[in-house]
């Protein structure tokens, strides 16, 4: 099941929104947007937060300060960093007061956003005053939304992560390949030249232009492993479902097979060449492996921020053997397969920030399930 839970944020801040942020905005500068927001408050002299950054693997400080008003001195900010002053820890968004012994004549007050590396995650700010229970109630909300950015922010890193690691697999498999297609194609060049019998010649002219194909599919596969190449515009979903069912047509019919998809459609923002990819590899999968006579079930279910788009067959599903390799590159369950169409599809639903799982349905058969945003 899907779920998507949001924070409401303070009506005095004006922050990106949460589910859009780009991959350049890190995490330092969005703790930096959101110290300097909070200092507008006129009892805030000082807003601090203590971050964990996954692209450096520490804590990351920020220290903002209200408009004109002077800096502390490095002494200050070297007791503040201590964290001496922190006699006990709060739980987790509730705000704590605390006193300052370097700094008497302030006061003190601390939310708790996480815990990294058995080191707080925290927003401190500092004020002339006791603070009022409304803006309590805000210092909790800003601890929660920091918190679900830093969420997001993880989420998005960690999947780039594994986008960068597909590509390196990637382009280590094509280079391999294309050194050995280059050498099957320069014997089926020489082959060509030197047999006179019209037979062994057309069979190496065969040779050398499957090589030239393949070597034409590679180059699009590897078209895939660029992201920036991505071009995203608004689709119809059971548009482009309908058009890859046109490619299987024939054998949709020789089996006698049954496809069901909704009525209703969605509109999503995606590359549609890619995605049509992604549906031609998972319906001819689920084809394949379907029996003559079998049902082939395309769904999809819209959630606040995300879809779910599910493919299941009435196949003989997926062995536990197979299960954890299935998106391997170069391993498949279907004879005389390459290997690389589950990897191609996963890279592709990777570049669009979405998810792809593989599962066997109750009653039998592959289901596959892709989550892809819906902005």
């Amino acid at each position: 099941m899907v779920t998507s839970t949001s924070f409401q944020k303070p009506q005095s801040l004006n922050l990106p929104n949460l589910n859009s942020i780009p991959s350049i905005f890190s995490i330092k500068k969005y703790c930096s947007l959101h110290a300097k927001q909070l200092t507008y408050h006129d009892s805030i002299y000082c807003a601090r937060i203590l971050c964990h950054d996954l692209s450096l693997n520490q804590h990351q400080e920020t220290v903002e300060y209200a408009e004109n008003k002077l800096p502390f001195n490095q002494q200050t900010l070297d007791y503040l960093r201590t964290e001496s002053w922190m006699e006990n820890i709060p739980q987790v968004f509730e705000v704590e007061e605390f006193q300052l012994t370097e700094l008497p004549n302030y006061y003190c007050y601390v939310s708790i956003i996480g815990y990294k590396n058995n080191q707080p995650e925290y927003i401190q700010i500092i004020t002339k005053k006791p603070i009022c229970q409304k803006l309590r109630e805000q210092l909790k909300n800003s601890a929660e939304i920091l918190r679900e950015f830093a969420e997001i922010y993880s989420e998005n890193f960690h999947q780039k992560s594994k986008i960068q690691l597909l590509e390196h697999i990637l382009h280590k498999a094509a280079h391999k390949l294309r050194n050995s297609l280059s050498l099957i194609g320069l014997y089926a060049h020489n082959l060509f030249l030197r047999w006179s019998d019209n037979y062994y010649r057309q069979e190496a002219k065969v040779i050398e232009e499957d090589v030239n194909k393949l070597n034409s599919s590679l180059t699009e596969i590897l078209s895939c492993s660029q992201g920036v190449r991505l071009n995203i515009a608004s689709q119809d979903l059971k548009l482009v479902v309908a058009e890859s069912l046109k490619n299987f047509q024939q054998i949709i019919a020789l089996k006698h097979l049954k496809i069901h998809i909704p009525e209703t459609s969605r509109m999503l923002l995606l590359d549609k060449l890619q995605i049509q990819q992604v549906f031609d590899n998972l319906i001819g999968n689920a084809i394949h492996f379907s029996p003559d006579f079998g049902n082939i079930v395309i769904t999809w279910q819209a959630f606040q921020q995300e879809i779910l788009i599910k493919i299941s067959d009435d196949g003989p599903g997926i062995s536990p053997e197979d299960m954890p390799k299935i998106f391997e590159p170069f391993y498949s369950r279907r004879h005389g397969g390459t290997g690389l169409g589950l990897f191609i599809t996963k890279k592709i639903i990777l570049d669009h920030s979405g998810t792809l799982w593989a599962e066997n349905a109750v009653q039998g058969g592959a289901v596959f399930s892709i989550i892809l945003p819906r902005k």
